[in-house]
């Protein structure tokens, strides 16, 4: 699969959410939306960068922002971590990693001399007609809306 670029069309996507509600990528229409893609939820990683996103979800909203978060765990899952850390926006139960597939958020990663498939951390900033406009592969957890803003 060729890498995603700036400018290209955003792969379309349907997916359920921790609701088990289908969301696609056309609910978002007319629409700015951050689609990130994390690891694991309720690791030390992923929610600093779940509660940045969080503390700073009013400043996307009023730029007329939607956030979506990925990974592959379950809604049951995405449940516990909405509920424990507050987070205002959907997170989408990406089991099968088809969704991270189509946007190159799944590879090979390593860790202590292992090499295994997982989420590549990775945020797509997608405009208002479905194209890319930004695209962070080096994500600061700790500072991540900056990275946006």
């Amino acid at each position: 699969m060729t890498k995603l670029k700036i400018g290209d069309t955003a792969p379309l996507f349907s997916c359920n959410n921790q609701k088990g509600e289908i969301v696609s990528l056309n609910d978002f229409k007319g629409k700015k939306l951050v689609l990130y893609f994390y690891p694991k939820d309720s690791t030390p990683g992923c929610t600093s960068e779940a509660c940045d996103l969080r503390d700073n979800y009013q400043s996307f909203q009023e730029q007329g922002y939607e956030i979506l978060g990925v990974s592959p765990d379950s809604e049951k899952s995405h449940i516990k971590f909405i509920e424990k850390y507050e987070l205002p926006f959907n997170l989408l139960a990406d089991l099968d990693h088809k969704v991270a597939e189509s946007y190159n958020a799944w590879g090979e990663k390593s860790m202590y001399g292992k090499t295994y498939m997982g989420i590549l951390r990775s945020t797509f900033v997608i405009n208002e007609k479905g194209i890319i406009e930004k695209i962070i592969e080096k994500v600061d957890t700790k500072a991540h809306s900056k990275q946006l803003i």
